[in-house]
């Protein structure tokens, strides 16, 4: 095997693969990427049976053949070398070979018979959506910071992919809030999976600035996320997702228009105190005439008390977790949000105003 290639190009590929090398594995090859050339172009594979990722990367040079090698090692050396170099990279009796200028080194690698086979999405079968690499960030954003790390309950430590009114929507909860995001409208096929929230946030961690639409396949219990010339393949989570449209408070008798940069001030002055307690809780409370209060007490340090003129046409109080009215506020991108609530024992509805793509819930705390 023998490939040549830039520094930069190499280097950008291998650092995004070995993401998942991590070395807390039991099967030792599973610390190695995968090096496949074949007509003139590079596979970088890297898999941790759970998810893979594959970088393919053309070469103006190439022999075929393939090899695995200790994945955090070779990347680690070839980002260290001269950003302008050449890189010629050669195997033989599995031992690989890497010059770049006055640079030399030899790294003992492994046969590739004994690194796990990948698994294939049937393009088939495959249930297929497209999307702006923005709208997709930017939706993954919104909802992941919902999901759960609760390993008892499986279903909730990943994002709901759903279709509902010719609608893709994902959705994911925790058990204390909920984000829900529409992503695609008018699509033709029916969709109903989770994707560990883990693995969205590797294919997150792959985007550059370069990329501009997203691929998404689903077939039986995979998905495969094309990114150019990047490909994360996870498996889904095998569990029933919670009916969360249930959980959407339909009638709100208290409706408030709020500055959201304001409200992301007060709020974080609240929290100042409020971190103090267990809960973290603030009050919020809409009051006559047209004033928002957002205050917070903790007995050995004093208390806060910040408003926000906005029109109040009902008065009601809630208390909330700082934090997670802290998360929302970071994700919505209105100048103004909605919130909407009907006492102090429903959830908090929050939304980007004269929008909803987006609705993020939060259950209130115990006053």
């Amino acid at each position: 095997m023998e490939i040549e290639v830039s520094q930069s190009k190499l280097a950008k590929a291998l650092n995004n693969v070995s993401r998942i090398a991590t070395g807390k594995v039991t099967l030792p090859v599973l610390n190695n990427v995968l090096i496949r050339v074949e007509k003139n172009k590079v596979s970088l594979v890297t898999t941790n049976l759970d998810m893979a990722i594959v970088d393919f990367l053309p070469v103006s040079d190439s022999k075929d053949g393939v090899i695995t090698v200790p994945a955090k090692l070779l990347a680690e050396f070839i980002s260290n070398l001269p950003r302008n170099e050449k890189i010629k990279i050669t195997v033989k009796d599995y031992k690989i070979t890497v010059t770049a200028g006055k640079y030399s080194s030899s790294i003992n690698g492994t046969s590739a018979d004994d690194f796990p086979e990948l698994p294939e999405i049937n393009e088939k079968n495959a249930v297929i959506f497209k999307m702006g690499i923005d709208e997709f960030k930017n939706g993954i954003n919104q909802v992941a910071i919902a999901s759960s790390s609760d390993l008892t309950r499986p279903a909730l430590t990943g994002v709901y992919f759903n279709t509902y009114d010719k609608t893709l929507a994902i959705a994911a909860t925790d058990g204390y809030r909920l984000a829900e995001k529409k992503l695609v409208k008018n699509v033709q096929s029916d969709i109903s999976v989770i994707v560990p929230t883990s693995s969205l946030q590797e294919v997150l961690r792959s985007i550059d600035d370069s990329m501009e639409e997203i691929e998404i396949s689903f077939n039986d219990d995979l998905v495969r996320f094309r990114l150019g010339e990047v490909e994360i393949i996870s498996k889904l989570i095998d569990a029933s997702y919670p009916d969360y449209k249930r959980l959407i408070p339909k009638d709100n008798n208290i409706k408030l228009d709020v500055d959201r940069e304001e409200l992301i001030r007060v709020t974080k002055l609240a929290a100042l105190f409020a971190r103090r307690s267990a809960s973290g809780s603030i009050v919020c409370e809409a009051k006559k005439p047209d004033v928002f209060s957002v205050r917070s007490v903790a007995s050995e340090l004093g208390e806060n008390d910040s408003t926000i003129e906005t029109k109040v046409e009902e008065e009601g109080k809630i208390s909330l977790n700082s934090r997670f009215l802290s998360d929302a506020l970071n994700v919505l991108d209105a100048k103004t949000i909605t919130l909407e609530f009907a006492n102090s024992v429903s959830p908090i509805v929050l939304k980007n105003k004269n929008s909803d793509d987006y609705t993020h819930i939060i259950m209130p705390l115990n006053s």
